[in-house]
């Protein structure tokens, strides 16, 4: 079950429908011509669900293209020969606050790039008129370098007289609705690839001659932290849309109502399924609904072009609606990225793969905080909303708009509101009340403990019920210095953590599951790789009381063996806090109560407080078994990063870890001069470094010439950090991994993202 209709119905279209229709034949018209000439149907599962998906789907595509495809002309090549589109890339305009420009729209433009492949390097060149007042764009390709952007997160710049352009003129401008666009670039689909012609006027008139018969007109939601275009007056879901993409859109739209009807036409004739022919029929207009939704993410004035991998990115790059000025705007009717025949394709293979034998599932709309599963006891398992994180209702509604569209006459209980449920959605979102932080959480805690009240009575006491969370969020609270040196808690994990064990369950187990892609917008983030899933068990009736040190003390016998298990394991440093929390966790409710020395419970933030101090001694703990060239280095590291500082400071150290500058210089981690001291960076690093012939081999050294190996664009990756552990022997190798946890956590703390990435 989920509250959210834009979740039920997936959840439907992955576990409901395919069973159904295992093993059944394709009804389209050309598939039943292949029976008619004796041929048997073989297909497993729900292929020939899949099949009619796709039939259905190129049906829609022709049906589009005959009625709108004007809208969408094709290019002429350099060589006089006509290609089709896959893109065009649109750049936003406003008037430029300098007088000296009269007026006149200039560019706001992120990056001029289309393509920073090796060997086909392809860029914008806007090119000003000698007034000063017009300008235009053309691409350039081969030697040379694209300009800078002009806007970036500072404010923009006025390409005509330089100016710099501030966010509140931006912002007023589009607010007034005086906010444009222009063709920038065209990308066609040539012989041996993407193609990028120059804009021309006829492809501008091209777009601008669509008349879209329906407009989502409905408010996009007062949220400033994830949905940034009504402040650019965009504040309507029909605003994140071009008229060309909203008549397409709408089209695809109307035609799901119009393949619903062939399909059911042609099941009746199949008469394979008689007495299913309806519900068939409203299972292929499921998926072809989806592809409505896959097609307006691909295909809406936020999304943009990749210059690296020269495809459309999606909408919902990220878990926001963050302001796009240089767009991309896909052709639905091409056969590259962002095209419907390509939404369509993936959702077939989803159906193909997805487990289809018995009919076992039942997907139903529900609100966990109000109402108990029925006919219990049930094994529990659930990805609990993540507090203020991620506004999942306002997101959804980017997508609900089209489906509800396309498929409120196939789910008139999901689609019966014009926008999805927002009053019961658990977050903690303190716009929807008022700006109140204290109200989000309350009504946050209180929801919370009512629905893991309702699954605690379902739970079946024989089996753990599991509860998968991918949250991130580190508070550090200021030790009596006001430094942020304090203990490390988390606001999304002690709330979920409070519901779990106040309502008397227990954690039993922890594991981190590898649930993210290691490809995409989030490579390069220190963003969480795994979620963790914690086994849960409701609590004995008789289980004891504990003080905080005999919980403390417990916890340091515990969790530093359960902390070297996930690293052997090999849980990424950058989940292993989270990690950690599990077992952790499973000492604290273990306890009835844990009480402090005034009597009173002691609460979850403080457990998550003790845990991290844990965490953070063990990983520490690991240095006693490395050189004191490597102390010396992870002491000045956390202290001072990569910055340089006076000898006197780096001499007090060196006696303290029984090291000398020289020792350290010979090393080849250090360097100094007039006075001064500093860790060596990476890049001063020997290219051809061999630890087998380094007369002074370190822990330090061999862990930053690893992290060389695997992310410079030449250092040869997984295959020469493989070599160089091998050369450095089997106890520096885990020396220097040991140590990638420590350096993690301590530059996850101060703020150094790129050091955490390394």
């Amino acid at each position: 079950s989920d509250l959210n209709p834009v979740a039920v119905l997936v959840t439907r279209a992955l576990v409901e429908i395919p069973p159904r229709f295992a093993g059944l034949a394709p009804v389209n018209p050309e598939a039943r011509a292949r029976f008619a000439d004796g041929a048997v149907w073989n297909g497993k599962g729900a292929e020939g669900l899949a099949e009619d998906v796709r039939h259905y789907g190129r049906w829609m595509r022709g049906e589009a293209e005959r009625r709108i495809g004007h809208l969408y002309p094709r290019a002429r090549l350099p060589d006089g020969s006509e290609a089709t589109v896959i893109a065009w890339l649109w750049a936003r305009t406003v008037a430029s606050p300098n007088p000296a420009a009269g007026g006149a729209h200039t560019p706001l433009v992120r990056s001029f790039v289309l393509s920073s492949k090796k060997g086909k390097k392809a860029w914008v060149e806007p090119v000003v008129d000698p007034s000063g007042c017009a300008w235009r764009f053309t691409v350039r390709s081969g030697s040379g370098s694209p300009p800078e952007g002009t806007v970036g997160r500072r404010g923009g710049r006025c390409l005509l007289t330089g100016a710099p352009m501030p966010f509140d003129h931006i912002r007023s401008e589009g607010r007034a609705g005086r906010m444009g666009q222009r063709l920038m670039a065209i990308v066609a689909e040539g012989a041996h690839g993407r193609v990028y012609l120059d804009p021309t006027d006829d492809m501008e008139a091209a777009a601008r001659r669509a008349e879209p018969a329906w407009r989502p007109d409905a408010e996009l939601p007062h949220n400033p932290r994830d949905f940034k275009t009504p402040n650019y007056g965009m504040t309507t879901f029909a605003d994140l849309f071009t008229p060309r993409q909203l008549a397409a859109l709408t089209t695809f739209s109307d035609l799901v109502s119009e393949a619903r009807e062939r399909v059911k036409r042609d099941a009746l004739e199949a008469s394979t399924l008689p007495g299913d022919a309806e519900a068939y029929t409203d299972a292929v207009a499921t998926y072809l609904g989806l592809g409505i939704g896959r097609q307006a993410n691909r295909l809406s004035s936020l999304a943009f072009w990749n210059s690296m991998r020269e495809t459309i990115e999606q909408t919902l790059a990220r878990q926001a609606l963050p302001m796009v000025w240089d767009f991309c705007e896909a052709n639905p009717f091409s056969d590259s990225s962002g095209s419907f025949g390509g939404q369509i394709g993936y959702l077939a293979k989803a159906v193909e793969a997805s487990p289809a034998r018995v009919q076992t599932g039942a997907v139903k709309q529900a609100d966990a905080t109000r109402e108990a599963p029925e006919q219990p006891p049930w094994i529990v398992a659930t990805d609990p909303p993540y507090y203020d994180n991620i506004g999942y209702a306002d997101l959804s509604d980017f997508f609900y708009v089209w489906l509800r569209r396309a498929l409120a006459g196939v789910y008139p209980d999901l689609f019966r509101t014009l926008l999805t449920p927002k009053a019961s959605e658990l977050v903690a979102t303190p716009y929807r009340f008022g700006g109140d932080k204290d109200e989000a959480r309350r009504f946050f805690e209180t929801g919370l403990g009512r629905a893991t009240a309702h699954m605690r009575a379902a739970q079946a006491p024989d089996y753990p019920m599991t509860l998968f969370y991918a949250y991130k969020q580190a508070e550090t609270k200021a030790d009596g210095n006001g430094n942020g040196n304090g203990a490390t808690a988390s606001t999304g994990w002690e709330t979920m953590l409070s519901g779990i064990v106040g309502n008397a369950f227990t954690i039993t187990g922890t594991w981190p599951v590898r649930t993210e892609r290691d490809q995409g917008l989030k490579t390069g983030t220190n963003a969480l790789a795994s979620s963790i899933v914690l086994a849960c068990r409701p609590r004995a009736d008789d289980a004891p009381m504990a003080t905080r040190r005999d919980f403390a003390a417990a916890l340091r016998r515990e969790l530093p063996a359960a902390i070297r298990r996930l690293q052997a394991e090999n849980v990424a440093p950058v989940d292993l806090a989270q990690a950690a929390i599990g077992p952790g966790m499973a000492v604290f409710s273990r306890y009835a109560r844990v009480l402090e020395a005034d009597g009173r419970p002691m609460p979850v933030r403080a457990a998550l407080a003790e845990i991290n101090r844990v965490l953070d001694e063990t990983l520490a703990e690991a240095e006693g078994d490395m050189d004191a060239d490597t102390r010396f280095c992870v002491a000045w590291f956390e202290q001072y990063g990569a910055a340089e500082r006076a000898y006197g400071e780096a001499e007090v150290l060196f006696t303290a870890k029984n090291t000398s500058f020289k020792g350290l210089e010979e090393a080849g981690v250090i360097a100094g001069g007039g006075g001064r001291v500093r860790l060596r960076r990476r890049e001063e690093l020997e290219p051809d470094w061999n630890p087998a012939r380094d007369r002074r081999l370190v822990d330090w050294e061999c862990a930053q010439h690893l992290v060389r190996a695997m992310t410079a664009e030449t250092g040869g990756g997984v295959a020469e950090a493989a070599r160089l552990a091998h050369a450095m022997g089997p106890g520096r190798a885990e020396n220097a991994r040991a140590l990638a946890y420590r350096l993690y956590t301590v530059s996850e703390r101060r703020g150094w993202t790129e050091e955490a990435l390394a």
